[in-house]
């Protein structure tokens, strides 16, 4: 069910939610946690879609906050979703126009489930510094997506000159499969030190200089890296090389969405390796409202390592 409220305010909003709760019989006690949507008009629906989705495993209210242009007259209209359309949350889309914009958080402040964490979402342009934007200031959990920003490796050098406890970036996640499947073939034999590594990934991949600093930070070695031209691999890490005394393990994506694994003495593993949906993304986040402490690491203690892959991406 879809309810609009053109031309109103959070008040009447958050007393409309109310009526609907009552009037079909649903609650909000389930709901685990409220989580923030900020981007701008016409770039909400596949966003409100992942996040539906991953209501699924996380049942929480969704607050999406759409910003207009400047110039508009001031004015916010009000959307509330439920039921069928909301997946296990129930939807709130605020489209702020003009000066209705000028302050986000008390646009969302009451709507705000009582005693649940806050995560905001910026799934497209990012805050410089979100722990101290207006949205971040009222969350314990922040997601930003490099893979969105103007220049996503930039953006992935300079994460860490203002990370807080409580960042991500979904730059980081979608290299989850990469430190599994590396950290299971370190956890086989031969238990031999790597020596040297090598990574090599799109032209506008952040992914590639996280996953080089995290293996560079983890096993303590020297790491070789490049930014492949798009007409050699299109999108994403292309492929992790370990050097050990035994031979070279290698990780390589021949294709987008299959990966193969070769190991000295061993038969070839090809391995599924789809690239990660926002939906996926967003549910990983979520099933931790802690900080991500190892993010936090890899960003704070390999800066001169990210700003050199920066470096190598603009030449």
């Amino acid at each position: 069910m879809i309810i609009d409220l053109p031309d109103t305010t959070v008040s009447a909003i958050s007393k409309k939610l109310v009526s609907v709760r009552e009037e079909g019989g649903a609650v909000a006690l389930g709901r685990v946690l409220t989580l923030v949507i900020v981007t701008r008009h016409g770039a909400e629906e596949e966003v409100i879609e992942a996040a539906n989705d991953a209501s699924r495993e996380h049942p929480m209210r969704v607050i999406a906050v759409l910003f207009g242009d400047e110039d508009e007259e001031p004015r916010l209209d009000g959307q509330i979703r439920v039921g069928g359309d909301a997946g296990a949350s129930e939807v709130i889309v605020l489209r702020a126009h003009g000066a209705a914009a000028s302050n986000a958080e008390s646009l969302v402040t009451g709507l705000l489930l009582p005693d649940a964490p806050v995560v905001a979402w910026w799934p497209a342009e990012a805050p410089t510094d979100p722990s101290l934007s207006a949205i971040g200031r009222i969350a314990q959990r922040r997601i930003t997506d490099a893979s969105s920003q103007a220049d996503p490796t930039a953006w992935v050098a300079h994460l860490g000159e203002h990370y807080a406890p409580g960042d991500t970036d979904f730059a980081w996640t979608r290299v989850t499969r990469w430190r599994e499947q590396l950290a299971a073939v370190l956890d086989q034999p031969p238990y031999e030190p790597v020596t040297a590594i090598t990574v090599s990934g799109s032209s506008d991949s952040p992914s590639t200089a996280l996953l080089a600093a995290w293996l560079g930070l983890k096993l303590q070695a020297p790491v070789d890296y490049s930014y492949l031209p798009s007409e050699e691999w299109s999108s994403g890490i292309k492929s992790v090389r370990l050097t050990r005394a035994s031979g070279d393990t290698l990780l390589e994506r021949p294709t987008p969405g299959v990966a193969i694994l070769t190991q000295p003495g061993q038969p070839t593993h090809e391995l599924d390796f789809p690239r990660r949906t926002l939906r996926e993304c967003l549910a990983e986040e979520l099933r931790r409202l802690d900080p991500d402490v190892l993010y936090g690491r890899v960003l704070t203690q390999c800066t001169e390592l990210l700003h050199t892959l920066d470096e190598r991406s603009e030449r």
